[in-house]
């Protein structure tokens, strides 16, 4: 089964903001960005199911793909920065010493009240043994960055240890076969 992941646009929040399960809006680039991706996505066609987080900045990618009714699941959702979310980096640091340690082994550690890496590619290789047990030949899933890093790792394209150097672009695309 090919599955093609496609990550969210720019979304519009301040840069150093932290957020993951919060639901943003997008940035005033999304028409252009959305076409692009778009573009991109007609040399994948055509898709048995389509898949999607169910936050907004990945349905709206969806719908504006011309898929306005995919199938939700929340093991699709970004990582859960818990009680992070939607403060700007350099504020957390201030009140909560813990961001340091996670900076330095932000593949193991959980945010404060939030999830791990770990945690995070547990729900998406879930995700993907449940896909596995369907009969389709290809699937669309449109979802978030950390997602995809999950997913490629999953899918062989790349290590643990150099998940971070291969992050898929907003609007980017990426393919894996399981």
């Amino acid at each position: 089964m090919k599955v093609t992941l496609i990550r969210h646009t720019k979304v519009a929040v301040p840069e150093g903001t932290c957020y993951g399960w919060s639901d943003v809006a997008l940035a005033d680039t999304f028409e252009q960005e959305a076409a692009a991706t778009k573009h991109n996505l007609q040399k994948n066609l055509p898709f048995d199911a389509i898949f999607s987080s169910p936050l907004t900045r990945a349905r709206q990618l969806a719908a504006y793909c011309g898929y306005p009714t995919p199938t939700l699941d929340d093991r699709l959702k970004e990582i859960n920065m818990g009680e992070w979310e939607m403060r700007r980096y350099d504020d957390i640091e201030r009140e909560d010493p813990h961001i340091l340690a996670w900076y330095e082994d932000y593949m193991h550690l959980e945010t404060t009240g939030g999830e791990s890496f770990p945690m995070l590619y547990r729900r998406v290789a879930a995700f993907l043994d449940q896909l596995k047990t369907r009969s389709y030949n290809r699937v669309a899933v449109f979802s978030h960055g950390g997602v995809l890093i999950c997913a490629g790792i999953y899918g062989g394209l790349f290590t643990k240890e150099n998940a971070f150097e291969n992050l898929v672009p907003f609007g980017g695309i990426e393919e894996i076969e399981i």
